[in-house]
């Protein structure tokens, strides 16, 4: 019950702040990219990149300035934004094969079952690796439990990450193109008798790996994991980000006239990094690069596509990302050479994986036209809260206790309040940010503790843990009461 009253209270302040709520009810975007970065956007402040169709989100809504998601990886921070609750609450949301168990329990409540309960029409386009099935899938029959069960009325979606097998696509649960006389095979174990490897035919390859990534090889470039079978339903890579963009457009086009939630996954800049020919050679900084102008297009052609269908005055686009970036993730690619003077992760220290702020502080910009005035937040907000914040919104309440808080004040730009603290992880520990403050505890016999003041020193350059011993061992407790209320902390 006090949830029910605490969401009944958060409605009544939130359509007491949108008046015309009552009318009409928001169309709802996600659009989440794959290892983007707070500095590759030009309304970031990039230079050497153009970023219009993303910066236009920023120009026509609110561009966040401290904004994160939960993890500096990205099966745990998608687990987060579907879920509202932390990752370290399921040990099983870390960085999964492409052939894992589906990791979210589908009687939970989940972001699109809200707005399912809300009327609204779900899908999920893109990016997925949050698992699929019980973990012994035959991928040549229907995928059960999947998208569905968590609450996507229609999904077209990637098992995992496009570095990992299976190489198909999944829609509505099933693999797409594959025929039964070429049935698909996946191992995370070992190779099937007679299929090349990245390891042992590097004649075949166009892209090489530079760690890892020796696995099956799929349109010329080397996996992680093996498959044999399924030839004709393989993808292609450099036709991928058009394909999401057709299918999350058809999906406008189908539910243009009843308010629709869509989960728009670019699995752009991830590697491998494989531009359609359009893109090649267009960003000067190799194919990291291109790709994030594809994506950036993508942005731009869906924008458009909103636009002549009328929806988008009364439409909410989030465009984020679901961590930090990085250079080199296991190919050979140019990216580290070509980057030049471009920081990916802004004025920021860390990249994916760490638990500094490159790592979590993310894109994030809100857009609603008939509702937001465009500006800039400097409000400490978390992609976690969207299922708490969008509940509200649309006036929906759950009796399951979540980690999620209702923030849609700071996402709609009426308040300056957001987050008062947030628990981030990397590869290998956590992070905890009070305020202005983020203390790291010691992962290994190596490290220490540290503690920045990161409104003043963003970059994180100055530990100054020894200097602050009292506010040092608030934090510290203050941690470990939170372990304690939230679930159990441990390592991977």
């Amino acid at each position: 019950m006090r949830n029910l009253r605490f969401y009944s209270a958060a409605l009544m302040s939130s359509l007491a702040a949108i008046p015309m709520l009552a009318q009409k009810k928001p169309n709802i975007v996600i659009i989440e990219a794959d290892d983007l970065g707070y500095g590759d956007l030009s309304c970031y402040g990039a230079t050497r990149i153009k970023t219009p169709g993303m910066d236009r989100v920023a120009n026509e809504g609110i561009r966040f300035t401290d904004a994160h998601c939960t993890a500096a990886t990205s099966t745990p921070s998608r687990y987060s934004l579907l879920t509202g609750m932390y990752p370290w609450t399921n040990v099983d949301a870390k960085i999964l094969p492409g052939n894992a168990a589906l990791i979210i329990d589908t009687k939970r409540v989940t972001l699109p079952k809200v707005m399912q309960k809300a009327g609204y029409a779900t899908s999920a386009v893109g990016k997925w690796h949050l698992g699929l099935g019980d973990g012994a899938v035959d991928w040549n029959k229907k995928v059960y439990p999947g998208a569905k069960e968590v609450g996507y009325d229609y999904s077209f979606i990637q098992a995992a990450t496009n570095d990992r097998v299976p190489c198909i696509f999944i829609e509505n649960g099933k693999g797409v193109g594959l025929e039964p006389d070429d049935p698909l095979y996946v191992s995370y174990r070992e190779n099937f008798r007679g299929e090349p490897t990245g390891k042992d035919n590097p004649e075949l390859l166009r892209m090489h790996p530079s760690v890892g990534h020796a696995g099956s090889i799929v349109n010329g470039v080397p996996r992680i994991g093996f498959q044999t079978g399924g030839k004709k339903a393989q993808w292609k890579d450099e036709d991928m980000a058009e394909l999401f963009l057709d299918k999350a457009k058809k999906f406008l086009n189908d539910n243009k006239d009843k308010p629709f939630f869509l989960y728009y996954g670019l699995h752009q800049p991830h590697v491998p990094r494989v531009p359609n020919e359009r893109f090649v050679g267009k960003s000067g900084m190799g194919p990291r690069g291109d790709v994030i102008l594809e994506a950036d297009w993508c942005v731009d052609e869906f924008l458009k596509e909103m636009d002549r269908l009328g929806l988008t005055d009364n439409t909410i686009v989030i465009l984020t990302s679901d961590n930090g970036p990085v250079l080199d993730d296991g190919y050979k690619d140019e990216a580290e050479e070509l980057v030049g003077d471009h920081k990916p992760a802004g004025p920021y220290r860390g990249w994916k994986t760490t638990m500094y702020n490159g790592g979590t502080c993310i894109p994030f910009m809100l857009r609603w036209p008939s509702v937001v005035k465009p500006s800039v937040s400097e409000t400490f907000v978390c992609q976690m809260d969207l299922l708490a914040s969008l509940a509200a919104l649309t006036g929906q309440t759950y009796n399951e206790k979540i980690d999620s808080q209702n923030t849609l004040g700071a996402f709609l730009g009426n308040q300056d309040k957001g987050r008062s603290e947030l628990v981030v992880e990397g590869m290998f520990n956590y992070a905890y940010r009070q305020g202005d403050y983020v203390m790291i505890p010691p992962y290994n016999a190596k490290t220490r503790y540290e503690l920045y003041n990161i409104k003043k020193d963003p970059g994180q350059k100055n530990n100054i843990a020894e200097q602050n011993p009292r506010l040092l061992r608030q934090m510290m407790m203050r941690l470990e009461q939170l372990k304690r209320e939230t679930g159990k902390i441990t390592n991977y």
